[in-house]
């Protein structure tokens, strides 16, 4: 357990894995978001997030942006703060917008206590040292200003992970295959509390449940292959693997109409001071 622990750990964290495959382009990481437009109730993650940031005036910096989701939100929202984007890898700027640069969470290229608030969303548990990460965030946020986080809960998705191993067995011939890839697994919903009230004195927690519910199996393949930069982590095929996924969806989805995922992801919102979070 420990060995298999430490492999993905190792495959999660590993910064020329995530630079130039799983983030080299947005392609991936698209699908992953798309699948929520399935999901019931609809959760407006940057509307969210944007509303956090209401009372906040001045500079806010997006730690590991991605495609820029929030960053295109906050623009269209708040066209009065200063947002700058940082990430890993730099193929996934394009299409967002401006100003952008290369960065590593465990070392920020900014002043101490030079922005306002900091996002932190759905990527701490892709850095090595997620402590030191924290702390980083920490030192460069305002003693009055805001870090919002944001990742999945450990039972996020068991549907999925159940069609893997079901899927994966199939191909092995083994009944049962081994577990897919974890990316929050470091930092879920469940443990980021603790990770975050090392620094911050205040971490609020907003759940976020919803039932994601597809009519044809294409979506959910899209999901899973999007996994594509951790193929050697699964111990199966993954090509194969994903074709008989493929194959027990449309059966299910032939079968009862409809193909129901669960999920539990949300936002925490921290501060070194108590202060009360909007409530959705």
């Amino acid at each position: 357990m420990t060995e298999l622990s430490a492999a993905h750990d190792a495959a999660v964290t590993d910064r020329d894995r995530l630079a130039g495959s799983a983030y080299n382009g947005d392609r991936d990481l698209a699908a992953r978001q798309s699948l929520y437009q399935w999901q019931t109730p609809r959760h407006d993650l940057p509307g969210i997030v944007a509303e956090q940031l209401s009372a906040v005036r001045g500079r806010v910096v997006d730690v590991g942006c991605g495609n820029g989701k929030f960053i295109k939100r906050l623009r269209q929202d708040r066209p009065d703060l200063e947002v700058l984007g940082l990430d890993i890898a730099p193929g996934i700027f394009a299409g967002v917008p401006g100003p952008v640069a290369v960065a590593d969470v465990a070392r920020l290229p900014l002043a101490t206590a030079s922005v306002d608030a900091a996002l932190a969303l759905h990527m701490l548990y892709h850095t090595p040292d997620i402590p030191q990460a924290v702390r980083e965030l920490s030192r460069v946020v305002t003693a009055d200003g805001l870090l919002i986080a944001s990742t999945n809960s450990d039972r996020d998705k068991a549907e999925l992970d159940e069609l893997w191993v079901r899927a994966a067995g199939d191909v092995l011939g083994t009944g049962r295959g081994p577990a897919r890839i974890s990316l929050s697994a470091r930092f879920s919903l469940e443990k980021a509390p603790a990770f975050l009230g090392e620094e911050f004195g205040r971490v609020e927690t907003i759940e976020l449940p919803g039932t994601i519910t597809v009519r044809e199996a294409g979506p959910v393949v899209a999901h899973m292959a999007s996994y594509q930069a951790w193929a050697d982590q699964h111990d199966v095929p993954f090509e194969a693997t994903i074709e008989r996924a493929h194959t027990i969806l449309d059966e299910h989805i032939a079968r009862h109409g409809a193909f129901e995922i669960h999920c539990l992801g949300g936002i925490l919102v921290c501060c070194r001071q108590r202060r009360r979070a909007r409530s959705f």
